[in-house]
Formats: structure tokens, C-alpha cells, sequence
């Protein structure tokens, strides 16, 4: 695995050895040139991001789309207008779990001892992490409103469209903070892994990315009322093909900024701790 060399003058740093904002900024390009030169030599770990959008598009439209649709008052097109919005927030999640193998196979392999002996922000690294995944998440994105095109998904909204992709982006990176404390504090990959599972299934299935919830059990109703990954979904579906948006859109931003300030300095620490 190629490292890049980060140039780090002690210039840069502060009397008391801390680094100053513009070396961090340096830092956290130089770390993400190194993510994405990793990618060019492994185009395999572009697999789940290239495919995953395309399979679960496929499989939820035909296999669910006629039966599901008859039940929002059409059939597999209106399914199509229901699902793709969701599906995007479920692309988001999952891959958001790659941060954290990620991270834990570089404690693995040695990349993290390479990193110590370097001048540079530890924080950087996590930094750099979440920005390359947010790069496979647009890309992933991408594909998915592609093929969405191709099954039937009609874009009216451009505007909505890109907010519902920006807001995607935003809830996802705060999920990434979850994963990389998962990826410091877990053992190995498989364990993230298998954790991250745990958490995705019940969230995914307990939320209304694949169908409306008016039909589940009222205790399962009021988990998908609480579940961030509804207001997601929710939210996305007013914004692209139009519906009510504050709530869910405030409901979202909301549970990535908890999100965000209760688990980022959790990673931080975690981090400097081990490293």
C-alpha cells in the first residue's frame, strides 16, 4: 500500500506542538491524494459502490414493485417514484460502514505506525477518511439516480434533487463518526462489519425507504416516527418529486448534528488514545 510523504514543516505548527489550520488543511489533502491513489490501485473496493445502487434498485422495482405500488394507488412507476428517494439514504448508510473497515485495516496492516512517525495532524486522518467515502458516496449516488432514470424515475425538481443528494451527504458523514469509533474500538474488520450489520438491518427495515408505514404494527410505527433514516427518506421524497419537507428535513439535519458533536470527538479521542 503507497503512503503519500506529507511535507509538514515545523514552521507550520504552533510553540506548543500543536498544528495550526492551514497545515491541517494540507494535511488532509495530502491523506486523501493517498486514499484515492490506494482506490486507482484497487479498483475492486469501488465494486460495492459501483454495484450495490444498481442491484437493490433492480431488485426492489421488479420484485416489489408491482404489489407495493398497488398499495400507494399505482403500480411498479409509482413504486419507482416511492423507492429511489429512499434508496438513496440507504446507499448513504451502507456505505458509510466502509469507513470503519477501512480505518480498522489500516490499524491492521501497519499504515497507522507509518502515520505516527509523521508531523501531521492525527485528526487528519479521520478527516481524510470521511471525505474519500463522501467522494464514493456522490459516485454511488450517481449511479443509483441513473438507473432510477432508466426503470421509470421521472426528475421534475432538479433543485429538490440536488438538495436531497446534499442532505444525503450531510446525514451520512455524521453516520461516518459512528463507524470510525466502531473501526478504532473493534478488533478487526469482520467485527465492524458484523456490527454494522446490527445496526443497518433494523434501521433500513424499521424506516419507510421500501414501503409506507401506515400498515406496521402501531409499536413499530412509532420506532419509524423516531428513525432517522424515515425523516431521510421523507424528506428526499418531498424534495424530488414533492410533498411536505420541514419537518423530516428539520427532523434530519437535527439527528446529524447530535450525531455529529456526540460521536466526533468520541472518534477523535479514541484515536489520539490508540495511536
Amino acid at each position: 500500500m503507497s503512503t503519500a510523504v506529507i511535507d509538514a514543516p515545523r514552521a507550520e505548527t504552533k510553540a506548543d506542538g500543536r498544528i495550526g489550520a492551514r497545515a491541517h488543511a494540507r494535511h488532509i489533502g495530502a491523506l486523501v491524494r493517498r486514499n484515492l491513489l490506494w482506490i486507482r490501485q484497487d479498483p475492486e473496493s469501488m465494486f460495492d459502490a459501483v454495484l450495490m445502487p444498481v442491484i437493490f434498485t433492480l431488485l426492489f422495482v421488479y420484485v416489489f414493485g408491482g404489489s407495493i405500488g398497488q398499495s400507494l394507488g399505482g403500480g411498479q412507476d409509482q413504486y419507482v417514484q416511492y423507492v429511489v428517494p429512499g434508496l438513496m439514504a440507504m446507499t448513504g448508510m451502507n456505505l458509510a460502514t466502509a469507513v470503519g473497515t477501512g480505518f480498522n485495516q489500516d490499524f491492521q496492516t501497519g499504515v497507522m505506525d507509518r502515520f505516527r512517525t509523521l508531523p501531521i495532524g492525527q485528526g487528519s486522518v479521520l478527516f481524510a477518511k470521511i471525505a474519500v467515502e463522501l467522494m464514493r458516496m456522490v459516485i454511488a449516488t450517481s449511479i443509483l439516480i441513473i438507473v432510477g432514470v432508466l426503470v421509470g424515475f421521472d426528475i421534475t425538481n432538479w433543485g429538490g434533487l440536488l438538495a436531497a443528494v446534499g442532505l444525503t451527504v450531510v446525514f451520512a458523514s455524521s453516520l461516518m463518526w459512528i463507524f470510525l469509533v466502531l473501526g478504532v474500538s473493534m478488533k478487526n474488520a469482520q467485527s465492524v462489519q458484523a456490527m454494522g450489520f446490527l445496526v443497518l438491518m433494523p434501521l433500513q427495515f424499521g424506516s419507510s425507504i421500501f414501503a409506507p408505514t401506515q400498515s406496521m404494527p402501531g409499536w413499530l410505527q412509532a420506532f419509524t416516527d423516531y428513525n432517522p433514516l424515515s425523516a431521510l427518506a421523507d424528506a428526499s421524497r418531498g424534495l424530488m418529486i414533492g410533498g411536505p419537507v420541514a419537518h423530516d428535513l428539520w427532523l434530519t439535519l437535527g439527528w446529524s448534528a447530535l450525531i455529529t458533536l456526540v460521536m466526533a470527538p468520541l472518534a477523535i479521542h479514541k484515536f489520539r488514545k490508540k495511536a
